[in-house]
């Protein structure tokens, strides 16, 4: 536990995922004084990797793609010949058949078979002239998607899976999902990028992206490394705050349960990942009651694995694939040997089985031995794997894992920020913290801009992170 660190130099971090880690990095290399409070024993967040006996895994499948070349250096600079390239397969396995992702027409085209394929067009064709001649509201995600790729493809995969992901009927689901996952992807995009697809020019990160070789969370376990082998940073690991007093201007003070007991900060600047809502109910005094009333109708989804061994060299070739169907409980299978040889031992595998739940429901709830039963069997029943090539496995839970975007999120958000936005001294960053659904890389962005607000005395504009007009998974490969 690091000695008292106190005063306007001081910079007091909550949490330890990707954004809170970029700011640490970035205030240390300017030696800026800084802690880092940590609930967990270790660092990396949602984007921390495990080990299980020779097996390592990341919590989900985790990929580096920006357009931001500052982060790329970033990264590099940390992992020099351990961030390696990978080529990317991904897909959808929707009635037994695999379908690319993103979309790729022929393949769409030839699974679903001739029928089909006509109510594809058509009701793609219906969109169009309905957008021409009747331009309805899109008041939804599901409005969103059936505009952009006719309902019969939306159908196919990104309604059922989406619902599947947040446990919202898609009509409840606000369209500011689709406009920051899929913005400017559209069936039109897909055939016209079928069409010109050319293998001259800088490869997307659709084709290749990178990858620490050991795991995403060695990006994490670097940054704490070389942290501690400076003078200006520190960090409390299995600590939470307990209390965050202020005067209505700025955060004065905050109590923080340690392993050794209750410490006091009196930092100059709060960069706070956690949770929003652990944020507010921290506050002494406490934010009025309407504030709270709207934080209390934001929600958060949460996110369960299963992790399983198995006795075989490899299970599929994709790094991971997608299970939109509703009669398969999970959502996501991640193979992390296909993102780098060395997450298994030669010859052996792993799987990572995601369940998407809410806190407390049935998934939540169960147990490794039940979460075995539900996540093996439907992988057994179509030959993915055998249930006697499996040789260990082990579960974990993460409540905060995604902030719910329904048709109200909005509404209930913009109140609580601006209310924390009157603290001149605190900075919200990460996917719980500011309560917006961003990777890994637009966290990392975000922390490395607090850091710099800090280091600049200027305030960068962090809602800007992330909002480029193109599609989201774009990106370049040098």
């Amino acid at each position: 536990m690091p000695g008292d660190r106190t005063g306007k130099d001081h910079t007091l971090i909550l949490g330890a995922g990707p954004a809170g880690m970029a700011a640490a990095f970035e205030l240390n290399k300017e030696g800026n004084e800084f802690t880092v409070i940590e609930k967990t024993d270790s660092v990396g967040g949602l984007a921390r990797t495990f080990s299980y006996g020779e097996y390592i895994t990341d919590l989900g499948p985790h990929r580096f793609f920006s357009q931001n070349k500052y982060l790329y250096d970033f990264i590099k600079d940390l992992l020099g010949d351990r961030w390696i390239k990978v080529n990317r397969l991904t897909r959808f396995y929707i009635n037994d058949k695999f379908f690319m992702y993103p979309i790729e027409i022929k393949n769409a085209l030839k699974n679903v078979g001739p029928y089909t394929a006509g109510r594809i067009v058509a009701d793609y064709s219906f969109e169009r002239l309905r957008e021409r001649f009747a331009k309805r509201e899109l008041r939804s995600f599901e409005d969103h998607v059936v505009s952009d790729f006719g309902r019969e493809l939306a159908k196919l995969n990104m309604l059922n899976y989406t619902e599947k992901v947040w446990g919202l009927p898609c009509s409840e689901i606000s369209p500011d999902w689709a406009d920051q996952r899929i913005r400017g992807l559209s069936f039109f995009a897909v055939i016209k990028n079928a069409l010109h697809k050319s293998d001259k020019g800088p490869k997307t990160l659709v084709d290749q992206f990178y990858y620490p070789e050991m795991g995403t969370g060695t990006i994490y376990e670097e940054i704490k490394k070389r942290v501690e082998e400076g003078t200006s940073g520190a960090f409390a690991l299995g600590s939470h705050p307990t209390r965050v007093a202020h005067d209505g201007k700025r955060i004065t003070e905050v109590s923080v349960k340690t392993p050794g007991g209750e410490k006091k900060f009196s930092p100059g600047n709060v960069v706070s990942s956690i949770p929003i809502t652990v944020l507010l109910e921290l506050l002494d005094p406490g934010p009025p009651k309407g504030i709270m009333e709207a934080a209390g109708r934001l929600k958060f989804r949460s996110h369960v694995f299963l992790f399983i061994t198995l006795d075989r060299k490899t299970v599929f070739p994709d790094q991971w694939i997608y299970f939109p169907n509703k009669e398969i409980p999970f959502g996501r299978v991640m193979e992390p040997r296909n993102f780098s040889a060395k997450l298994s031992p030669a010859g052996k595998t792993s799987l990572l089985i995601e369940f998407f739940c809410w806190e407390n429901d049935r998934v939540w709830n169960a147990t490794t031995e039940a979460l075995f039963d539900i996540g093996v069997q439907p992988l057994e029943d179509r030959n993915f794997i055998k249930r006697s090539e499996i040789t260990g496995s082990f579960s974990h839970r993460e409540k905060y894992a995604y902030p719910v975007y329904d048709l109200d999120y909005r509404k209930n958000l913009d109140p609580v920020r601006d209310y924390l936005k009157a603290f001149a001294n605190l900075q919200l960053i990460g996917r719980a913290g500011s309560f917006r659904y961003n990777n890994q890389d637009h966290a990392m962005e975000m922390g490395i801009l607090a850091a710099r607000s800090i280091i600049e005395n200027k305030q960068y504009n962090l809602d800007d992170v992330g909002a480029e007009k193109s599609y989201f998974e774009s990106g370049y490969i040098k």
